[in-house]
């Protein structure tokens, strides 16, 4: 389980990624969207379908990549606004998408008495 410190924010890229490629495409992803893949921060990129992610980040020594391929269903990201390049989530937030939970729509349970 990844766990990012509360001082590690966590950038969710919008647009669809090719995921065939490593550690520098990435980054040069993350520099598209106007950040910077050296900061320390964590950066998930996913493709058009939404069956993979690739989380990318700096951990100051050497960059660590991280790929997860659903073998059902596919990630559900927040609503954003239109015109949004990227969104920053929580690392809760990050830990339910890499589980395949919506992230749109919360579930809520109403009990009667």
């Amino acid at each position: 389980m990844l766990s990012p410190s509360p001082a590690v924010r966590v950038f969710l890229a919008v647009e669809p990624v090719d995921m065939r490629g490593g550690h520098n495409a990435l980054s040069g992803v993350v520099r598209r969207l106007g950040l910077d893949p050296l900061d320390g921060h964590v950066y998930v990129c996913m493709n058009r379908r939404r069956f993979m992610a690739a989380l990318l980040w700096y951990d100051g020594s050497g960059w660590c990549v991280l790929k997860k391929r659903l073998s059902k269903g596919t990630f559900q990201v927040p609503a954003v606004e239109a015109g949004t390049t990227s969104v920053r989530i929580d690392s809760v937030s990050l830990a339910a998408l890499l589980q395949g939970m919506d992230l749109r729509a919360p579930r809520r349970k109403w009990y009667r008495r």
